[in-house]
């Protein structure tokens, strides 16, 4: 049994994560206000103190982070670096850190979204991110030591959040969260590194 760390842990996607993985994990929860442990990713010092923490972890998975959503005619510099500053740096900050604390052989799984490939209205900062996000992983997969991987997983409409965001996501098919939590598992538990892996 490895022990897996879930940063966003108790959000929608990260308790089915936590309830896929702790059927053959321990898993560990971190959030900014619920969790085992505090953490505020944009803060890179937080992110060392919750490692230095949590003790042995083999494997980490950020599903976390905010972003701005909003007309691009509207939108000023400090609203755009909502997305910049959290989402992305944030699991930057998670990556760099988690890539020196983990146990030899671990995981490092970053999230994105589905406007990083399907465009959508409003969402210039967070196709921003999420793109980044993926760039990131792709770029730090071949640079990892120690056996380390690094994935991100690419969900899509959740049931769970369907009436809360579908004016979003028009002409979308909602997956239930159950679903996106198997390819976090193919994440952690997989081979591969260096990949986006698509849950719509």
């Amino acid at each position: 049994m490895r022990t897996v760390l879930v940063i966003g842990g108790t959000g929608t996607i990260g308790s089915a994560v936590v309830q896929e993985l702790g059927k053959r994990h321990r898993v560990i929860t971190a959030g900014r206000s619920s969790g085992d442990y505090r953490v505020a990713i944009e803060d890179i010092a937080s992110v060392r103190a919750l490692f230095a923490e949590a003790g042995s972890v083999d494997h980490v998975v950020v599903a976390a982070g905010a972003l701005h959503v909003g007309p691009l005619e509207q939108m000023t510099h400090q609203q755009f670096r909502v997305g910049l500053d959290s989402k992305l740096m944030g699991q930057v900050n998670v990556a760099l850190v988690a890539q020196h604390a983990l146990n030899e052989g671990g995981s490092i799984t970053l999230t994105s979204g589905v406007d990083a490939h399907n465009p959508l209205r409003g969402c210039a900062n967070t196709i921003t991110v999420n793109n980044g996000i993926e760039g990131f992983a792709n770029g730090a997969a071949v640079e990892l030591q120690r056996g380390l991987r690094i994935n991100v997983v690419n969900p899509s409409l959740l049931e769970e959040s369907a009436e809360k965001f579908e004016s979003l996501f028009y002409g979308f098919e909602p997956v239930p969260a159950s679903r996106v939590a198997c390819v976090y598992s193919r994440c952690v538990e997989g081979a591969e590194s260096g990949k986006t892996y698509c849950a719509w």
